[in-house]
């Protein structure tokens, strides 16, 4: 995967960043607004007051639910796993993937019999997702 594909998932649309932080400045605005208009009328500053609470907790709650879906969406890269063996003795060994591995390719000496050892396996590790039930 490359990063360009890897990074389209991590970001948010910045159309939706500028509706989110608009209405988050029309319901700041609003708030100043209520305060300023609590001395000449105090129906009008109550309403003010909910459309700001009510637009401020509205930016913020999709701001941190689309922040939540970027963390969901992110897709980790599995581990690649190398086994090499040595075909004299049949010591088997386990190592994390280097760039460059294949199999059968002749790598460093056998610990207990210093022969050659061999490349054998190339695999990734899978781990089984555990489903979530809601309720």
């Amino acid at each position: 995967m490359s990063k360009a594909s890897s990074s389209a998932t991590k970001r948010i649309s910045s159309f939706v960043l500028l509706v989110i932080f608009i209405t988050l400045a029309l319901s700041l605005t609003a708030l100043i607004l209520a305060i300023s208009a609590f001395n000449y009328n105090e129906i009008a500053a109550y309403y003010l007051l909910l459309i700001g609470f009510l637009g401020a907790a509205l930016s913020t709650y999709v701001l941190l639910q689309t922040r939540k879906r970027i963390k969901r969406l992110s897709i980790k890269a599995p581990a690649i796993t190398t086994t090499i063996e040595c075909s004299k003795c049949g010591f088997k060994s386990i190592r994390e993937f280097e760039r460059g591995d294949y199999i059968f390719k002749a790598v460093d000496p056998c610990q207990k019999c210093n022969e050659n050892m061999l490349i054998t396996a190339i695999y990734r590790e899978v781990k089984e997702k555990t489903k979530r039930t809601r309720f």
